[in-house]
């Protein structure tokens, strides 16, 4: 799959989305009627790494990653506990290689957060994704609707 295949996927199916492109990478708000400049996340595709995001071997050619956020209980199903925030420029501290493609990891600085990732899915990877994608999707629902 390529990014823009996500990204094509997200704003046909996830009703209210915006695609907005800042920061080295382009992510999938909800956004209902643009009313606010960005809105809330969804899923956010990186293709480089950054000054507080590096070390993840996104600088490789054509290597990117897609990363989501989950609501605490299917994380903690998924990798165990929510580890604590890393120091700036960090990773968390959990047992997982995060420069490995194709496989669902917890996003190597915002797992304390709920987030999680992928290199490169495949396609099957990214049917398996599609329900985490609805869970982010209406977890983003529901903090906007409480920041109104």
């Amino acid at each position: 799959m390529k990014p823009y295949d996500i990204i094509n996927y997200c704003l046909k199916n996830l009703d209210g989305t915006i695609l907005v492109e800042s920061w080295g990478e382009r992510g999938i708000f909800y956004n209902p009627n643009h009313i606010w400049k960005r809105g809330v996340y969804v899923l956010a595709i990186k293709e480089k790494d950054g000054e507080n995001d590096k070390g993840y071997g996104l600088n490789r050619k054509d290597i990117y990653r897609v990363n989501l956020g989950l609501k605490r209980p299917t994380f903690q199903k998924l990798f165990g506990p929510v580890p604590t925030r890393p120091a700036a420029g960090k990773v968390v501290d959990m047992p997982y290689n995060f420069t490995t493609i194709n496989c669902l990891l917890p996003h190597p600085v915002y797992a304390w957060m709920g987030w999680v990732c992928i290199l490169n899915p495949s396609e099957s990877a990214f049917n398996k994704l599609k329900p985490l994608i609805q869970e982010s999707y209406e977890f983003a629902i529901e903090k906007f609707k409480k920041r109104m």
